[in-house]
């Protein structure tokens, strides 16, 4: 991936932190629009959508553990984790850089 256009690293910075605060919408419509016009774009986009699935399975069971309390502290810890590590994502795709989240699941290939 030698070549890749300033762009295609825009499109991937925006899908990575628009996970932040939409989910997973961003990664599945840029994947699904651009998958086959950037290899790059389609990796990165592809690797958001799984985070952001990933995350949400993970609220889901956060929501039913709040019925135990412990719920409460892991959807703080989630949010933050999605904080976190969705800015590295960008940062690493401004430098126009793959990057795998942690602990997510590939279940989109």
């Amino acid at each position: 991936m030698a070549d890749i256009s300033s762009d295609d690293k825009n499109i991937v910075v925006l899908t990575h932190l628009g996970g932040i605060l939409f989910s997973f919408l961003p990664g599945l419509i840029v994947w699904l629009l651009k998958k086959d016009d950037s290899a790059y774009i389609g990796e990165n986009a592809r690797e958001a959508l799984n985070f952001q699935i990933t995350l949400m399975i993970a609220y889901f069971i956060s929501w039913i553990l709040a019925f135990i309390l412990i719920g409460f502290v892991l959807i703080g810890v989630l949010w933050l984790a999605n904080i976190i590590f969705s800015i590295m994502a960008a940062v690493a795709a401004s430098k126009g850089e793959s990057y795998r989240y942690p602990f997510a699941l590939r279940l989109i290939n």
